[in-house]
């Protein structure tokens, strides 16, 4: 106390305890670990993902080619017709959206589905893909068979 009766102020800075600190920063520093854990795990999900569904597209590449043969092979004396054709698209997990045949040619559009895994962190589903590919067979001069495989950007059916 002052010589007047009052309350003399101190001006003096405290400094906490380094025990004090520590519980302060304990779970500032937890928070923030707990949460690169989930950015790091997000991130290669997110990658392993889109691993799995291109892998999943470059199947369905695999399918269309394996269709073209088929339908080149059914195509010897002829083209095969549309119920051969979708029968084949079928058979190579794809699904016949159109089928024009006009003397020289046949054209069919298909649309191929492959299944991948997803994959997140409540879990594991299996999730479908898909890639729509037109098709065009033609005879040349010398009645041989001519083919042209054309992958679509869009599938206009749903």
């Amino acid at each position: 106390m002052s010589d007047h009766g009052t309350v003399a102020r101190q001006d003096r800075v405290t400094v906490p305890s380094p025990g004090c600190l520590a519980a302060l920063m304990a779970p500032i520093v937890a928070v923030l670990l707990a949460i690169s854990v989930l950015v790091i795990m997000h991130y290669r999900q997110k990658h392993a993902n889109d691993r799995n569904e291109k892998e999943a597209l470059r199947r369905t590449v695999t399918l269309a080619l394996s269709y073209e043969r088929d339908v080149l092979a059914n195509a010897r004396d002829g083209y095969p017709g549309q119920e051969a054709v979708r029968g084949i698209a079928e058979r190579h997990d794809g699904r016949l959206i159109s089928y024009a045949q006009s003397g020289g040619s046949l054209t069919t559009t298909v649309r191929f589905f492959a299944e991948y895994e997803d994959t997140s962190m409540f879990g594991v589903s299996h999730s479908r893909t898909h890639r729509c590919y037109f098709f065009e067979f033609r005879r040349d001069a010398k009645g041989g068979l001519q083919e042209r495989t054309t992958p679509l950007e869009k599938c206009d059916v749903a």
